[in-house]
């Protein structure tokens, strides 16, 4: 095939005082193991990075005195000159565009540079767009992040979640999707399935698939924390999944090929897509907060991507301090007014012939959950879209289930009425009610476990989890539905530094953490070894901790690093017995 796998090599590390000296402007550094030389451009809180290496014959780059605006640097070799702030050569003009590096935050705030290997791995063996029949690529909306496509003779279905609640019972779906979306699953040739989140990897619906079509080809990107990590524990039968390295094509038949890549972010856990038919690219980049490293193919013919915002506990489910509703309202507005500018910039720099906003449609529609529903305000798709629209000619999709888009006619004129086909009159579009009652019964049958009845679990979850030598203590206190103590509830102390369980905060200074959380959840995460994603993502925790700083290592622990075998509760009982 010729295409090797995609790697990533660090560059150069600086440390958080580095980071925190970094100025406006033009940065140079040099790695001194290696001796290579780097340039990072600073605006605000956006960085970009390449090396200090001309494209025209290797010369080093300098101050250019010239340049007024602190954006521009010059060769030493034969004066060409680089816009930092664009990655563009001004000096020949339209010359070259330098090639930009990754930049990424560690977990102590400092920053790692890195180059992705190829950093364009669907440039391998290329393709020339070919003619496409009207009809012979199709795209069907059918909920939340699930679209089903039709590639000629094959069907491939992105992230299905189309019954039951993710996250716990946080999440439910907000459309109400096609009748005939179990048939349309077993149906298709393959799955891709982007990454380990409920909303997209969905226990409930893969077993009504698995009950009928248990060997359906199921294809993930290898991340160090694999997709399916719990699939023996969730009872559902596949018999086919397929780990695919990153940045190589999969080839499915003459015409339809596909290739994983992972996010620069999350890289541990988060995926995205791009489909290739024929030559026409269809660039999934789901939930990654910087696919690629930030590098993608731009003009594709259909782009698609999240939108919503609203996908954390954050801030809603905090207290205290400077955690006011007020404040909270501010926070979340201006979030998503940064989030739907940076998606339109996006779309923008990358000019794909049609956008469309997806994987953000989901509902706080639990009675319990009103407080969240109201106060988790997500951005509106169609904001999203006209905002793109006034900047740029790219054509926007606001899909609706069951809503069909006809790639070739939307291509060919997009003001074709056959172009986009909307699902019937009288269709219902939204949800208004959802079987809360067998998932909630799964949750609350985890209370009564017999693993509750000796204390001695607490301290035989926490070990299992395997998180200490780091100051932070934590309050947890189990909760009936509106947070307040459970009757009979545990409410105890963890001290992470020695990983003990002491009966009052101890006297040394410490950072504090109060975790209240819905009792059913929080046992059915502990006794089945599941991610806190569950309780955070899934807004059945609220939290206060003083001072109010972010503990980046412990939650990243709880919400990616807990081990992938869950605890061994039969012996525990032996023992306990």
């Amino acid at each position: 095939m010729g295409s090797i796998e995609q790697t990533t090599e660090i560059l150069l590390h600086l440390s958080p005082i580095e980071v925190a000296n970094l100025k406006e402007g033009i940065n140079f550094f040099r790695n001194k193991n290696t001796g290579k030389d780097y340039i990072l451009y600073k605006n605000k809180n956006h960085l970009r990075a390449c090396k200090n290496m001309c494209k025209h014959q290797g010369g080093l780059f300098i101050k250019d005195i010239e340049d007024l605006d602190g954006r521009s640097v010059r060769c030493t070799k034969h004066n060409w000159k680089l816009d930092v702030s664009t990655m563009k050569y001004i000096n020949p003009p339209s010359s070259f565009c330098q090639d930009e590096l990754v930049v990424e935050m560690d977990e102590e705030n400092g920053l790692l540079l890195l180059e992705l290997n190829p950093p364009n791995p669907w440039d391998s063996e290329p393709r020339a767009p070919e003619h496409l029949a009207f009809g012979e690529v199709q795209i069907t909306y059918l909920a939340h992040a699930c679209m089903d496509l039709k590639l000629g003779d094959k069907r491939m279905v992105f992230d299905p979640w189309l019954i039951g609640p993710a996250f716990a019972r946080g999440w439910w779906l907000l459309h109400e999707p096609p009748s005939d979306w179990l048939e349309r699953l077993c149906q298709a040739d393959l799955i891709y399935i982007s990454h380990m989140h409920s909303d997209h990897l969905s226990y409930p619906t893969l077993k009504k698939l698995a009950e009928r079509r248990p060997d359906i080809p199921i294809y993930v990107g290898n991340t160090e924390r694999p997709v399916f990590w719990n699939l023996n524990q969730s009872g559902v039968q596949l018999t086919n999944i397929n780990v695919v390295p990153f940045g190589i094509w999969q080839q499915v038949d003459k015409n339809l090929r596909f290739m994983i890549l992972m996010d620069g972010v999350h890289p541990e856990m988060d995926t995205c897509i791009i489909v290739e038919y024929k030559g026409h690219k269809i660039l999934n980049t789901v939930d990654c907060t910087r696919p690629n490293g930030g590098r993608l193919p731009e003009k594709v013919a259909l782009m698609m991507s999240d939108f919503a915002g609203g996908a954390s506990g954050f801030p809603m489910t905090f207290s205290g301090g400077k955690f006011t509703e007020e404040w909270k309202a501010e926070f979340i507005k201006t979030e998503r007014k940064k989030l739907l500018n940076y998606k339109a910039r996006l779309v923008k720099d990358l000019q794909p012939r049609i956008y469309c906003p997806f994987a953000g449609y989901f509902v706080e529609s639990h009675p319990s959950d009103k407080y969240i529903k109201e106060t988790n305000i997500k951005n509106d798709p169609n904001e999203l879209n006209n905002l793109i629209k006034k900047n740029s000619d790219v054509i926007t999709w606001t899909p609706r289930p069951g809503a069909t888009l006809d790639l070739s006619r939307m291509l060919k004129d997009p003001t074709d009425s056959k172009g986009i086909i909307e699902p019937p009159n009288g269709t219902k579009i939204y949800k208004d009610s959802w079987d809360f009652g067998p998932y909630l019964k799964v949750l609350n049958a985890a209370v009564e476990d017999e693993i509750f009845l000796h204390s001695s679990w607490i301290k035989e979850y926490f070990t299992w989890a395997g998180f200490k030598d780091y100051n932070l203590v934590v309050r947890m206190i189990e909760t009936n539905e509106d947070f307040s103590p459970f009757p009979g509830g545990y409410d105890y102390l963890v001290d992470f530094l020695d990983l003990s369980f002491p009966k009052e905060r101890p006297s040394r200074e410490h950072s504090y953490e109060e975790i209240r959380s819905r009792v059913d959840v929080i046992r059915y995460v502990v006794k089945n070894g599941l991610l806190w994603d569950d309780l955070y993502i899934g807004f059945q925790t609220r939290l206060q901790r003083d001072p109010d700083i972010y503990h980046h290592l412990f939650w990243n622990h709880f919400q990616i690093k807990l081990p992938l075998m869950p605890p061994n509760w039969r012996s525990f009982l032996m023992h306990c017995g």
